[in-house]
């Protein structure tokens, strides 16, 4: 580590905090669906417990990247850590104590958390690649949203299985010791300025005026809204209940997914390049082919090929074709952001994100309960289409 240059160091440092957050943040998730399916609640209602997690979402990307130009990022990547901590001994109380009042303030304490950590690792990328280096921006963006990722998809795979072993409370409260320990070692490790902006930004300025990240903002929105519009609540409860399978089944095969997922992007910068010039052709293309891959899964439903089996391969597509368009457009918001006080247009970016997932969250929830599988997969296509076309108004400058 010595022998490193130090925006390696920080890179890896950043990097680190992030994998630990996630795999927390993944376990909860899991955890929270499977535990409450299992207590009796109704897909909506389980939806319902990630409102807050999701609204403050928005919230803390909007605010949170005009606090990380202020006061460093450093500082809102521990605050979010802090906060999981707090989210987690929440939920670690008996069962009786766990209100859904409760529950959604827990989740909203952990959207809080989950954002601020997003927001800064993603920002800090910006400050510790040179100016002009494309191709390393894309690489380093690739690898680190990647590696997230996956380390969700084991965090699945962490829920499922301490739900199985050791229970929900038991799990909460390892969960917040381990985090606990990286709050101290972020602390003591992590450059104090890091991305910090020049010049103080004004509350005011939280909104971007840039048209093309207004597009890209719009495109991230519905792309997420079609994934977690059926992959949310829509998919555990329909493996679990229609096709008999286990709890940790489920968080396995969804821990397997994410880290697929995970991977195919973080190798997205060797198998798919281009130039900035044309990634909006490029990533508006990956949108349409997601249209027609969600569009061939809901036909195959409708045949007699075995249930299981066309949901596992479909998921699987699905999945491959979603992390390319994620990564190429977490490369284009990291491109086009200003870099003094990058946080403030990454933040509104994620903003737009989290509204996504919230939108798709939420009727993930009420359109299976009412309508069951297929019309949650053609919403996605629907949604899908509309990413695609937003994306093509997005044009990249790369001259500074």
């Amino acid at each position: 580590m010595r022998a490193l240059p130090e925006s390696v160091k920080q890179y890896l440092l950043v990097t680190g905090n992030y994998w630990a957050f996630t795999l927390t943040d993944g376990a909860l998730r899991m955890l929270v669906v499977l535990y409450f399916h299992q207590l009796g609640y109704a897909p909506l209602a389980i939806a319902m417990l990630f409102l807050f997690y999701e609204l403050f979402g928005v919230v803390t990307n909007l605010i949170g990247g005009w606090l990380g130009a202020r006061i460093g990022l450093n500082r809102t990547m521990q605050m979010g850590l802090v906060l999981q901590v707090l989210a987690l001994l929440m939920l670690a109380l008996p069962d009786k104590y766990l209100a859904v009042a409760w529950v959604m303030v827990a989740q909203a304490l952990s959207g809080i958390a989950k954002d601020l950590n997003k927001m800064s690792a993603k920002s800090s990328i910006k400050t510790l690649v040179p100016k002009n280096q494309q191709s390393a921006l894309y690489k380093w963006v690739a690898i680190l949203t990647g590696s997230k990722n996956t380390l969700k998809g084991l965090g699945f795979f962490m829920g499922g299985a301490l739900l199985t072993i050791v229970g929900f409370q038991q799990a909460m409260l390892t969960m917040a010791t381990g985090l606990f320990v990286v709050v101290i070692l972020s602390q003591l490790l992590l450059k104090k300025d890091l991305g910090k902006a020049k010049n103080k930004p004004k509350f005011k300025d939280i909104f971007s005026k840039s048209a093309a990240l207004n597009y890209l903002s719009a495109a991230r929105m519905c792309l997420f809204a079609a994934r977690d519009v059926w992959f949310v609540i829509a998919v555990p409860v329909f493996f679990v209940s229609q096709l008999g399978w286990e709890h940790h089944q489920v968080g396995t095969f969804m821990a397997l997914w994410v880290i697929g997922y995970g991977g195919i992007q973080a190798l997205t910068p060797k198998l798919i390049k281009f130039a900035p010039e044309v990634l909006n052709k490029i990533a508006s293309f990956w949108g349409a082919t997601l249209v027609v891959v969600t569009l061939l899964l809901l036909a195959a439903l409708n045949t007699e090929f075995d249930l299981a089996t066309v949901m596992v391969a479909g998921l699987l597509i699905f999945g491959a074709v979603f992390a390319v368009n994620s990564a190429v457009h977490s490369y284009a918001v990291v491109a086009i952001a200003k870099e003094d006080g990058v946080s403030m247009d990454v933040g509104f970016y994620y903003m737009a994100n989290a509204m996504g997932r919230l939108l798709g969250t939420v009727f993930s929830g009420l359109v299976y309960q009412q309508y069951g599988i297929e019309v949650c997969l053609i919403v996605a296509s629907i949604l899908a289409a509309f990413a695609a076309v937003f994306v093509l108004k997005v044009k990249v400058n790369t001259d500074g």
